[in-house]
């Protein structure tokens, strides 16, 4: 049976500690799926050697492919750049920071294969700090009042879309960008499943309350 052409899409944001061990930990879990990958890093101006590192990386390997946006845009926008690069028949999403484990990217696989174009990952025992946990519900529970659409908290980028989606949700080019919204809003057969979260290996949250604010505020207002 011939295996899949799949796109590993991360954002990068003061990850220089992390790059190295997530592209190891990557590679040894996506060749238990197919040998054609890519892996698309979208540094997102980080202002580290973030993208030095990734340099270095796509030096030692082709299968590593690095974007460098001119400015901070954001997380959703750096996805986006991500997409727009990528040409895998699946295509995983997934946060830099190794909180999103790439050991679990197998099972998000298998289910794809029962029949689903989606397949998103629910957190189980979210290690996230108290105050993101709580400002997250928070929010989902304003965005369903106000949207009509209710969306569980635990799920957020990570996990596998079939290229259908992808080129549904890169044919969308809203100047206001939230990656799961995005992909409630395209349809598609989708579920979710529960995987493993685990603690960030390196630094904190770039999101600051400020920062969670405004995306929300946008997000309420764009949806």
């Amino acid at each position: 049976m011939k295996t899949p052409f799949i796109s590993i899409v991360s954002p990068v944001y003061k990850a220089e500690k992390t790059l190295v061990e997530l592209i190891l930990q990557v590679e040894k879990e996506i060749v238990k799926i197919t040998d054609s990958y890519e892996i698309i890093l979208v540094n997102d101006h980080s202002p580290d050697d973030s993208w030095q590192v990734i340099k270095n990386l796509c030096e030692k390997s082709e299968k590593i492919i690095g974007i460098k946006l001119s400015k901070n845009f954001g997380q959703h926008y750096a996805i986006t750049a991500g997409l727009d690069s990528c040409s895998g028949e699946w295509v995983y999403v997934m946060d830099c920071d190794l909180q999103d484990r790439p050991d679990q990217m197998i099972k998000l696989y298998h289910k794809a294969m029962e029949g689903y174009d989606v397949v998103q990952g629910r957190r189980a025992g979210r290690k996230d700090s108290f105050f993101k946990r709580t400002f997250s519900k928070f929010f989902y529970k304003i965005l369903a009042y106000l949207s009509g659409y209710s969306q569980d908290s635990t799920i957020a980028n990570y996990g596998i879309y079939n290229k259908k989606v992808i080129k549904s949700i890169v044919s969308m080019r809203e100047s206001i960008r939230f990656f799961p919204t995005m992909v409630a809003w395209v349809g598609y057969k989708k579920t979710s499943i529960e995987i493993e979260h685990s603690e960030r290996l390196e630094g904190k949250s770039s999101y600051t309350f400020k920062k969670l604010f405004n995306l929300a505020l946008d997000i309420v207002l764009a949806y």
